[in-house]
């Protein structure tokens, strides 16, 4: 399981299929003692992209991956590489909201180019029918930016509602999605605008433009490399590539080598292999709690696929009918996602709360109870938090 796997094989168990998973998303072998911000940048560049999401029931999503994988650290490294200095990182639609390494820019410009076509039907409009408004919001980010949307509100009254937005606001957004104007930095989460030449490295901006295809490809091998294993679809999903230039690219990477196609075990699709991927032994105490947006589960058709567990979120599921809870997060143990805990983070009290927490068929409870727990403990000194409490549900398995 240690070595490379042989280019003769053409057929992957499930248990390879989730060890290389596992291995190529960071999990195996053993935390650091010390997580400086070398290490969160090279992590995130072997991810390729974090996952953005304004929940803040536990901690800010983005943030969760890092740990997972590398233990207790300071969330500021993070924010450093994203919003000061020399950006490492920048934020763009890969896959939805996202953190990127910087260095990814120029493969996403083709999107960019196609904002006024595939954004969302009201950053659309907005670009179509109020192009003068467009351009005032853009004069002003590069007047007076970084700003946030609410001060582009030009003396309008705000409306309210979550999804109500202001044209202002789908001017900036689609500014955004064009590339025209990108995250100088964020105030109590809110995106502040600001020019990209102001934000990003000019060594990223003065790189050439490629083809929409090449761009393509070399995004799907990074999402090939980061995935170990994968259908097409799941390699497509990683940075929400389109099918039809999807799959061109992907005949592009089967071609230079970069992957080559091979059978899962009970997968009913073929899968595609990176030239590089490993099958590390896995340590079966390796334990992590997992975002429900972490790239490792982020696929739900593939989640089940590999791990055999049914995810769903039920953030927006009314509370008598949620199953598992509000925020809840897979646990990995080993290879395996062994149960489900909805979790909370009681600031005011100093407690991280265990709303619930579910054992998968077949898990051990004893070995996974010993782990978690553990696990909770960790969790609550990295946020800054006094204990773990208990507050599971009657009934709650």
């Amino acid at each position: 399981m240690g070595a490379v796997i042989s280019k003769h094989a053409m057929k992957i168990s499930l248990s390879e299929a989730r060890a290389i998973a596992v291995t190529a998303q960071g999990f195996a072998g053993p935390r650091p003692a010390r997580v400086d911000a070398r290490a969160v940048r090279s992590l995130v560049q072997r991810l390729g992209v974090l996952q953005i999401d304004s929940v803040n029931v536990l901690v800010r999503s983005h943030y969760l991956p890092i740990f997972s994988r590398l233990g207790v650290y300071d969330p500021t490294l993070l924010d450093g590489l994203a919003y000061s200095g020399e950006r490492a990182l920048f934020e763009y639609w890969g896959h939805e909201a996202s953190l990127l390494p910087v260095e990814l820019q120029p493969l996403f410009r083709w999107r960019m180019s196609f904002a006024e076509k595939h954004s969302w039907a009201g950053i659309r409009r907005v670009a179509r029918y109020q192009k003068q408004l467009v351009r005032d919001v853009l004069a002003t980010v590069a007047a007076r930016g970084p700003l946030g949307a609410g001060e582009l509100e030009q003396g309008k009254p705000k409306r309210k509602g979550w999804w109500e937005w202001s044209d202002a606001k789908r001017a900036v957004e689609y500014l955004f999605w064009s590339g025209q104007v990108t995250t100088g930095g964020r105030r109590a989460f809110e995106r502040l605008y600001d020019l990209p030449e102001r934000v990003l490295p000019a060594r990223i901006l003065a790189i050439p433009t490629p083809e929409p295809l090449q761009a393509q490809a070399a995004l799907l091998a990074r999402s090939a490399k980061a995935l170990g294993v994968a259908t097409e679809s799941d390699l497509r999903d990683y940075y929400r590539l389109k099918p039809e230039m999807g799959r061109a690219a992907l005949a592009t990477l089967l071609e230079q080598g970069v992957v080559r196609k091979v059978e899962v075990q009970g997968w009913d699709k073929p899968a595609y292999l990176h030239a590089e991927a490993k099958a590390a032994p896995m340590d079966v105490s390796r334990a992590a709690l997992l975002s429900p947006f972490d790239n490792l589960i982020w696929a739900r058709e593939r989640t089940e696929r590999l791990f055999g567990m049914k995810f769903r979120l039920e953030i927006y599921t009314p509370q008598h009918k949620r199953v598992h809870g509000y925020y809840v997060l897979p646990f990995l143990l080993g290879d395996r996602l062994v149960a489900r805990v909805d979790l909370k983070s009681d600031r005011a009290s100093g407690a991280l709360l265990v709303q619930g927490a579910h054992l998968e068929p077949g898990a051990a409870k004893a070995a996974v109870a010993e782990a978690l727990s553990e696990e909770l403990h960790l969790m609550a000194r990295w946020l800054k938090l006094d204990r773990v409490v208990m507050n599971t549900r009657p009934g709650v398995k």
